[in-house]
């Protein structure tokens, strides 16, 4: 029985166009405005209370379109973008961090302490679902939403970034699908 729950699961997704209503769970689509639009709805929502932002560019070097963790940032929301409009994909599933960990998930699961010290209710493999987003645009991840990738087909891609300056250090809790 503990050989079969060590073998991984495959399950194949079928990429979703991001959208602002596709996304929304998740967090937001930021298209272009034009200049000198005042801040609104359509600008991203941030939350970066809980510590100094950090904006770069990041390089990553391949990204093939699977993977088998997932990722969220319980005290920070996430802007990332593809220097050039390049498409890429982004696995997420909704925010699962509770309370107390004696919150239970609506399938009974029992919520675990991260190193950050929250709790959080890791996410069903079921739940995880890939956006491809293409073109001049960003994504805004809500707080505490989970996340694999940037994803995508070349052999190397550059993203901005806008996170915490700690966000990899201290505030990233991942977990196995």
């Amino acid at each position: 029985m503990e050989a079969a729950k060590a073998k991984a699961s495959l399950k194949q997704l079928k990429p979703i166009e991001a959208t602002k209503e596709s996304f929304k769970e998740y967090g937001q689509v930021i298209e272009a405005s034009p200049d000198g639009d005042e801040f609104g709805p359509d600008d991203a929502q941030l939350d970066l209370s809980k510590g100094i932002p950090r904006f770069y560019i990041m390089n990553l070097q391949d990204r093939p379109l699977k993977f088998s963790t997932i990722t969220h940032h319980a005290s920070v929301s996430q802007c990332l973008g593809s220097i050039g409009g390049h498409a890429w994909y982004l696995g997420v599933a909704k925010p699962s961090i509770t309370g107390s960990e004696e919150i239970k998930s609506e399938d009974g699961n029992a919520p675990v302490q991260s190193h950050c010290g929250h709790f959080y209710v890791p996410p069903a493999i079921d739940d995880v679902c890939v956006f491809r987003i293409s073109g001049p645009k960003f994504l805004k991840l809500n707080r505490g939403t989970w996340h694999a990738g940037p994803l995508f087909k070349a052999d190397a891609m550059d993203f901005y970034n806008l996170e915490l300056s700690n966000t990899n250090a201290e505030q990233s809790t991942h977990t196995s699908l």
